[in-house]
């Protein structure tokens, strides 16, 4: 296959971070000149989900992480994701965390990155947006807007800086996703709990101009703490639990320990991710029983495996290291298959 061949000769051998640069300006010059709609998939109406007041042509979308200022939107939906979600975008623009920052583990088919929420701020994704909106219109996909937690915000004033990300970013939002997962922001993960994450959550809806607001939680939280977020989100009246972020375990891997060693901490994503992905989206499938969606993300890589998690009780399902591995036309051949 071309794309494999490129990878191996090409991608593989460039630090990872600015392979993913080179990727984004082609994608969006092949958007910019109108390739990128020769892969375009038509809606036929098979397969189209309704979820939070939501119409998405087809269930599989791009996971937060890869277009972080949203400079990519309309050429990543021409690619076949049938929704977008930019970010983690912050209220404060920051650099991120210190590189090299971003790490293929190929043997596993999977990525282990401390990015840090690196963004241009709320305050410039919102203009993004507005003048993506002015220029396209329904021509977009679904989009969601993930948001997360400034780094030169202490914990305790969390509520403050959410609240000002969800007044920039909601009005050019469709949804609202409020990322308390990653492991690369120090503090973050200890707002999961539910005495820390409802008054974000709850000042998030305030303002939010009644767009639909999902949380994303971490595959390593305990079952029991999986099931106090499903219940929270029932007793908040909140419209999607997304799972799972990136894991900051790294049981099971086939790379050799010492050259992950080497490479540190981050979060893990890909392929090694799928048992508690399914995991988690079980426990919470069997919780909310259909009252509240549920976008099932970590370690899909087929259109069978994309199915299952619909059949477990996924309302809508993500990816994004399948991507790096895979190639520019992954989510068309994933959404044709779920929509034949």
């Amino acid at each position: 296959m071309f794309y494999q061949f490129i990878f191996k000769n090409v991608f593989a051998k460039m630090d990872p971070e600015q392979a993913h640069h080179l990727v984004m300006f082609a994608i969006r010059l092949a958007g910019a000149v109108g390739l990128t709609r020769l892969a375009r998939l038509r809606p036929t109406g098979r397969g189209a989900v309704q979820a939070f007041g939501l119409h998405f042509d087809a269930p599989f979308g791009l996971a937060a992480g890869f277009d972080k200022n949203a400079i990519a939107i309309k050429a990543l939906g021409d690619l076949g994701f049938s929704h977008v979600e930019i970010g983690t975008v912050t209220a404060v623009a920051q650099s991120g965390n210190e590189k090299p920052r971003l790490f293929r583990l190929i043997d596993d088919r999977a990525l282990i990155n401390r990015m840090g929420f690196n963004n241009q701020g709320a305050e410039v994704v919102a203009a993004r947006l507005a003048k993506l909106r002015a220029k396209h219109g329904s021509k977009l996909p679904i989009i969601g807007v993930n948001i997360g937690k400034s780094r030169v915000v202490e914990v305790e004033n969390a509520v403050d800086d959410y609240r000002t990300s969800a007044r920039l970013l909601s009005k050019h939002a469709d949804y609202v996703a409020v990322n308390v997962s990653s492991p690369n922001t120090p503090g973050l993960r200890s707002l999961q709990s539910v005495e820390a994450l409802r008054p974000i959550l709850t000042a998030v809806q305030d303002e939010a101009a009644g767009k639909p607001i999902l949380v994303k939680i971490a595959p390593d939280l305990a079952d029991e703490d999986v099931l106090a977020v499903a219940d929270l989100a029932l007793e908040l009246g909140l419209d999607g639990v997304i799972a799972t972020n990136t894991t900051i375990s790294r049981e099971g891997l086939s790379t050799d320990s010492s050259k992950v060693a080497q490479i540190g901490a981050g979060g893990l994503s890909g392929a090694p991710l799928k048992l508690r992905s399914i995991e988690v989206l079980k426990i919470l499938a069997d919780r909310l029983n259909g009252r509240v969606a549920i976008i099932s993300v970590g370690g899909i890589e087929t259109g069978e495996e994309a199915a299952a998690r619909l059949a477990a009780g996924a309302t809508l399902v993500q990816g994004y290291s399948g991507y790096i591995y895979a190639g520019p036309f992954w989510a068309r051949t994933l959404n044709k298959f779920l929509t034949r």
